[in-house]
């Protein structure tokens, strides 16, 4: 398995940029599926962003052309790039590693955008 930690979140107004970082603490080249996902208050988890092998990305409808996935391999690192942030982004945001068939989750990084 691996450990995430997220880090990165923070306030921001609406229109600006923030940069999420997932450092795992193991080498990731092997990992093919890594993506980051958002829980809102009073809502279910959902996906935001996925990068599978290392080169597909999937993107959820929300957030297609403001948000890019990317990973850094020598640095056991997946970024996510958040432009043209909204109020609805606001949530915290998780790393998500699937490692053998298993989940393997951060503990979050609160994100705020204000209007």
């Amino acid at each position: 398995q691996v450990q995430l930690v997220e880090s990165g979140g923070g306030l921001v107004q609406a229109g600006g940029s923030l940069r999420l970082s997932c450092s795992a603490s193991r080498p990731i080249f092997s990992i093919n599926v890594m993506g980051w996902y958002r829980q809102a208050p009073g809502k279910q988890r959902e996906l935001v962003a996925v990068i599978i092998s290392g080169a597909s990305t999937n993107y959820a409808d929300s957030v297609k052309g403001r948000f890019t996935i990317s990973r850094d391999n020598a640095k056991n690192t997946v970024y996510l790039q958040m432009n043209s942030l909204k109020a609805e982004d606001t949530a915290v945001y998780y790393c998500h590693a699937q490692v053998r068939g298993f989940n393997n989750w951060g503990q979050g990084t609160q994100v705020t955008v204000s209007s």
